[in-house]
């Protein structure tokens, strides 16, 4: 049986092979689709998706992680920030950080579809994220894998972030 493929697919796919290390974002721009898209045609086991119902999990299990970055990327700006999760609590719908990081504000949880575990090597180089989706396909925030000061990936996070992708 073979599975059609709808033209945004097929454009997706072609982009990807054209820029394998492109930003993905800027795929996603390009081709006029969210993010999700492109995420979809990405090589098998680089996505691992889970559902978004599980983000109180999720969030609370990086809070023992350590420092991370947290990244908030619009078309506008990419916002990097160091620091540990917090532990947080919804209130106010929303999910409220507390706690003594620079990471801190309200998260409207509710709207988080899905948790992509990214591991991919654009460049050779690997590189690991929890990106939380929100309803309509597009990166809400995300989370990254700390590299030491030989830009490796910190051991002890990467074992962290390869036991989420059993919760999937």
């Amino acid at each position: 049986m073979t599975i059609a493929v709808s033209p945004d697919q097929e454009r997706i796919r072609t982009a990807l092979a054209e820029k394998p290390n492109g930003i993905l974002e800027f795929i996603a721009r390009d081709q006029n689709v969210p993010l999700r898209a492109v995420l979809a045609e990405l090589p098998q086991g680089e996505a691992t998706i889970i559902p978004g119902e599980r983000f109180d999990d999720i969030w609370s299990e990086m809070t023992s992680w350590g420092d991370v970055l947290f990244l908030v990327h619009t078309k506008d700006v990419v916002a990097e920030i160091t620091g540990s999760l917090p532990a947080g609590t919804h209130g106010h719908g929303y999910f409220n950080i507390h706690g003594d990081s620079p990471i801190g504000g309200h998260i409207k949880a509710e709207n988080c579809a899905e948790i992509v575990l990214l591991d991919r090597a654009p460049g050779g180089r690997r590189s690991c994220s929890v990106q939380f989706m929100n309803k309509s396909g597009d990166a809400m925030f995300k989370v990254f894998v700390r590299r030491d000061e030989e830009k490796n990936l910190l051991a002890d996070q990467v074992a962290q972030f390869e036991a989420l992708k059993t919760w999937a």
